[in-house]
């Protein structure tokens, strides 16, 4: 186990053993109110103030959180949103989308959207567990579902969602030394978020929230 790996378990627990014992069996209920706001630092005193600039109504949305089984150990698979879209354009996230009505729930929700953005085979994706929901500025409560990808797959990426894609060693994604901390402001309210730079990407807003939350729940004892 690397230093990295050890600083987010203790020596008796590997760092999958972690992910497969402390995610979530089941998806959160979709509920704003119980919710974390995505990208926020949850110990900052103005938490509860910043919950008045966000929107009134939400929308149900899932997002895959791709673990790539590498050799060389677990690597997160992220997507370079279009400049075009509406939401979020250029910027970094996970394969995802909003809950249809047709979908069972957020796992098929996920996995649907995974395939219809970069053509991910659901056969190569295997769920291992939940996030606590987020929420989105853009008016989302967002389910973060975690899977394992199965290498060898092969992308075919839909372009006018999806620039580009690339992966991240989850270990330095995790580890906070590589959580760059940074100041934003949501309705002349100041709160602390987290930037996570790899190799020219920056990782920022909800997903970077995310992947700060996922770290603290295999860190907490």
């Amino acid at each position: 186990m690397t230093e990295q790996a050890q600083r987010l378990a203790p020596a008796n627990l590997s760092l999958r053993d972690r992910i497969e014992r402390r995610l979530r069996p089941e998806a959160g209920s979709g509920s704003p109110d119980t919710a974390l706001i995505a990208g926020l630092a949850q110990t900052h005193g103005s938490v509860q103030q910043l919950r008045q600039y966000l929107p009134k109504t939400w929308s149900r949305a899932a997002v895959l959180i791709p673990l790539v089984d590498r050799p060389e150990g677990l690597a997160v698979l992220f997507t370079q949103r279009s400049a075009q879209l509406t939401n979020h354009p250029g910027q970094v996230s996970f394969p995802g989308g909003r809950i249809e009505a047709g979908d069972a729930g957020a796992w098929e929700a996920a996995v649907r959207e995974a395939q219809e953005e970069i053509g991910l085979a659901s056969d190569r994706i295997r769920r291992v567990g939940y996030l606590r929901d987020h929420l989105v500025i853009s008016g989302f409560v967002v389910t973060p579902v975690v899977a394992y990808v199965t290498p060898g797959f092969e992308l075919r990426l839909d372009r006018t969602e999806v620039d580009d894609t690339f992966e991240a060693p989850l270990e330095f994604l995790l580890d906070r030394a590589n959580h760059v901390p940074t100041t934003r402001r949501i309705g002349g309210q100041a709160f602390t978020s987290w930037d996570i730079p790899w190799q020219g990407h920056r990782i920022w807003g909800a997903t970077a929230g995310m992947l700060v939350s996922f770290g603290e729940l295999l860190s907490d004892p």
